[in-house]
């Protein structure tokens, strides 16, 4: 007796079931191909923005640290340079000579009697003068001549392109014409003078021997006032 094969019957496929969306809950959207470009401008409009603000800034920084280097540099009463802010012009004064073969004099003014003025009619009246000395040296020299003040009774003037004739020449004239300013301090009568040094600028000058020429030529030249005075 012939047994039959007992054939198996083919699983059944089951399909699966999309998961059932909860009661309330928006569908999902597809995201398209366009969908992270806005973000994308938005972020590069902010990064601009940002950009302009960080210039902005860095302006006004860069702004304010040159007017502090002027403020630190100017003499707060003349409104001309101090001695640090004339320095550095002498310097840069320098290079340009050695690089150039300009020529160039350096010519220090000591005030002959400013502390007896300021002892006598007070601070005020010193005040007075050295503006009025400021002024005069102001109309005596060009615009691209530089004038500043080295202490309290002293100024130096870097006066360009003359020789040493005619640099002596311009410092007598500016001690003629301090002699020549007068004031009247409490109904009397005050004039100050000045005694002048002058140092020659060459291409082998540096700040500090050029400044010590000058001083030691303006101390000659006091000691030489004092015996001419009357």
């Amino acid at each position: 007796m012939r047994m039959k094969k007992r054939t198996r019957a083919p699983a059944a496929k089951v399909a699966s079931k999309p998961a059932k969306r909860r009661k309330g809950a928006a569908p999902a959207r597809k995201a398209g191909p366009g969908t992270a470009a806005p973000a994308r401008k938005a972020a590069s409009a902010g990064d601009k923005s940002t950009i302009r603000r960080l210039r902005a800034q860095l302006a006004r920084a860069q702004a304010r640290i040159e007017e502090l280097q002027a403020s630190a540099e100017t003499d707060f009463l003349l409104d001309i340079l101090n001695r640090r802010g004339f320095e550095r012009e002498l310097a840069r004064s320098l290079s340009f000579i050695k690089r150039y073969h300009a020529s160039g004099a350096l010519v220090l003014l000591d005030v002959d009697r400013l502390k007896p003025i300021n002892d006598t009619y007070g601070h005020a009246a010193g005040d007075e003068v050295l503006k009025a000395i400021v002024a005069a040296l102001s109309d005596q020299v060009r615009a691209s001549d530089v004038i500043g003040r080295l202490g309290g009774d002293e100024f130096a003037v870097l006066l360009w392109n003359l020789s040493e004739t005619d640099a002596h020449a311009k410092a007598a004239a500016l001690e003629e014409m301090i002699d020549d300013l007068s004031f009247v301090f409490r109904g009397s009568q005050v004039s100050a003078g000045a005694s002048a040094g002058v140092a020659i600028l060459t291409p082998h000058s540096d700040v500090q021997r050029v400044l010590d020429e000058a001083d030691r030529a303006m101390y000659v030249r006091k000691a030489q006032r004092r015996h001419e005075a009357p």
